[in-house]
Order: structure tokens, then C-alpha cells, then sequence
């Protein structure tokens, strides 16, 4: 039985690929996103996944997402998951390692967000961020472009609940502590995360399906730890 229709990006490893699977397992329909479809060869055989290789930071990726969306139907969840993380001294961070920050972290979630609108039904949108981007947490050296991408997408999740709250639609911002993910092993190699990204998708999936029934605009923290 179809309990509905989820749009997931940056689903080729990680917490994407833990939520792909959760979602297919609890009998949704997937549209998984990732721009490397041999990534995605893992994935079960099964009529309820929708592999959409596409780059979203690209207009073509962000149409081809959308025309797959018309074709299913309507999403009635979309999660932005993919994310870009450099680690590097501030002095150091050119403007293109910046601007791939921005374009997969912020520009990325908000045009995709505006492509899918159409498509929408009564959708609840959910962005991982960072705890990293929450004003006042523990900030850590290197991470300058990445936290404050995640401050920015924080904001761009209060925007649009904001905008569209006369609308059905939802806009919730979980910041993510630490995750025992390949971004977080290339952030901290020094530290061994407590949460897995099982246990975090299966978080992730009790908070997309419910919480936007109390909840909107919010950010919240997800956290054991930092780093």
C-alpha cells in the first residue's frame, strides 16, 4: 500500500541512502536523488523507487526532478539532504569552493523548492542542516563556508513557513549534530560519532510524518553531541 510519495536528495551514501531505504520499507514511494546513478545500484528492485539521476545545483537536474514528480503524481514529502562540506582554514577557501558550498547547501534547496511547488501536496519540507549553523552553538576551525550555509538554509526554512502560511505546506529545519557519516568523518577524523545514520533516518522519518501537524518554521536541534 502506497502511504505516499517522498522526494529524497543526496541519497548515494549516508543518511540519504538510510532514508531511502526506511521509506521503501514503510511502503512510500521514493524519488531518490543523486547525481551518480551507479550509486543508487544498491537499492531493491522494487516498483515504488524512482532513481532520478540528477545534479540539483543545475536547472536541467531541478527539471528533470520536477517532470518526475508530475509523472508520480504529487510528492507529500520533500527532503533536502544533500549537503557540501569543505574543511579548510578560513584564509584558505577560495570563491568557487565557497560558491559549491552555497550551491549545494542553499541555492541548491531553494530552487528546487520553488520547481516542485507545483507539484506539492500538502507537502511537508524538511532540510537537514548543522547544529553548526545555529547561532550560539559550539563553532569548530575549517567549517567557516560550511556552518554558515546551514545558518542561511536555517533562515530559508523560516522564510518559507512564513510565505506560505496560508498554504498546506510545511517547512521544518532539522540541525544535525554529529553523525557518523563520510562528511563527518572528513570534518572530525579524531572523533567516532555516537549516532549511526540508521538511527538518524529513523528519527528523520518520525519527524517528517508527523511533526508538521504542530509544527512549522521551526529549527530544531538534533544533537548527542557536537562534534
Amino acid at each position: 500500500m502506497n502511504q505516499g510519495t517522498v522526494c529524497i536528495t543526496g541519497v548515494s551514501r549516508g543518511i540519504g541512502k538510510a532514508l531511502v531505504l526506511k521509506y521503501l520499507a514503510e511502503g512510500f514511494r521514493v524519488l531518490a536523488v543523486s547525481r551518480s546513478l551507479s550509486a543508487m545500484s544498491e537499492f531493491p528492485l522494487t516498483e515504488g523507487l524512482l532513481k532520478v539521476n540528477a545534479d540539483i545545483t543545475t536547472s536541467e537536474g531541478r527539471e528533470a526532478i520536477s517532470s518526475n514528480a508530475e509523472k508520480v503524481g504529487g510528492i507529500d514529502l520533500l527532503i533536502h539532504n544533500a549537503g557540501k562540506l569543505i574543511h579548510k582554514p578560513y584564509i584558505d577557501i577560495t570563491i568557487d569552493e565557497l560558491r559549491e558550498v552555497y550551491e549545494v547547501n542553499v541555492f541548491a534547496p531553494f530552487m528546487l523548492t520553488q520547481s516542485l511547488l507545483p507539484h506539492m501536496k500538502k507537502c511537508h519540507v524538511v532540510s537537514l542542516s548543522s547544529v553548526g549553523g545555529i547561532e550560539n552553538s559550539v563553532k569548530f576551525p575549517g567549517l567557516s563556508a560550511y556552518s554558515s550555509s546551514k545558518a542561511a538554509l536555517n533562515c530559508l526554512s523560516q522564510m518559507l513557513a512564513e510565505e506560505f502560511k496560508n498554504t498546506e505546506h510545511s517547512f521544518n529545519c532539522l540541525a544535525l549534530g554529529s553523525v557518523q557519516t563520510e562528511m563527518f568523518a572528513n570534518a572530525f577524523p579524531e572523533f567516532q560519532a555516537s549516532c549511526t545514520p540508521d538511527v538518524m533516518a529513523e528519527y528523520i522519518f518520525d519527524f517528517a510524518g508527523s511533526a508538521h501537524l504542530v509544527q512549522n518554521g521551526k529549527i530544531i536541534s538534533v544533537s548527542r553531541s557536537n562534534p
